[in-house]
């Protein structure tokens, strides 16, 4: 089972020129659509004077939400091939906008596939790919007495502590990688007195 995905760690941005076209890719990392309306929004309005504003955005770590939007451009010669680096690259969690400027000289629907494409390489080529991990949170109450047998667990399998609330009846919500869930919760189940809570 992958408990781990690819994204990257910052924007990064890259300049390609084709027949006087010039093309301005970004990437960026984003967790929501909305984030990605948002962004692709900010850029729009930042290159009002562009020909062309195209963008594919891949999200979660099962990698199946995504879209893509050729904004104009023949169908299928901007947003697949940006699409496209994203795949090749198994990057989630990442917008790719690329910005044309019209250089007066047409390109072809096969030029335009290869330009985006190589704009959209050169922003990923550009950025850190980094590694995260999917995780999965627990929330569970407990007697205070039993504190010493939690945090023996916490020690052994180290998730994070993401809230503790300590009272003669505690509280805590842990974060751990999703490999590790099913064994935390099978040691947390032998504490006595705890009962896990809905989130």
């Amino acid at each position: 089972m992958e408990d781990t995905f690819k994204t990257i760690s910052d924007i990064s941005k890259a300049i390609y020129t084709e027949k006087r076209s010039k093309f301005i890719a970004y990437a960026i990392p984003v967790s929501t659509v909305e984030e990605v309306k948002m962004t692709v929004d900010k850029y729009r309005k930042e290159y009002y004077d562009s020909r062309h504003v195209c963008w594919a955005y891949m999200l979660g770590a099962d990698r199946d939400n995504f879209r893509s939007n050729d904004d104009g451009e023949p169908s299928g010669t901007a947003g697949k091939p940006i699409l496209g680096q994203i795949n090749s690259n198994d990057l989630t969690d990442i917008l790719v906008v690329v910005i044309r400027y019209f250089g007066g000289i047409k390109l072809g629907t096969s030029g335009l596939i290869v330009a985006y494409r190589e704009a959209a390489a050169e922003a990923i080529a550009s950025a850190e790919i980094i590694e995260k991990t999917v995780d999965c949170t627990v929330a569970f109450g407990f007697e205070y007495p039993f504190m010493n047998d939690v945090m023996k667990i916490v020690k052994d399998l180290e998730p994070t502590i993401v809230k503790q609330e300590y009272d003669m009846d505690c509280l805590m919500i842990l974060s751990i990688r999703k490999g590790k869930y099913k064994e935390l919760v099978s040691k947390l189940e032998n504490v006595e007195s705890l009962r896990f809570i809905e989130e």
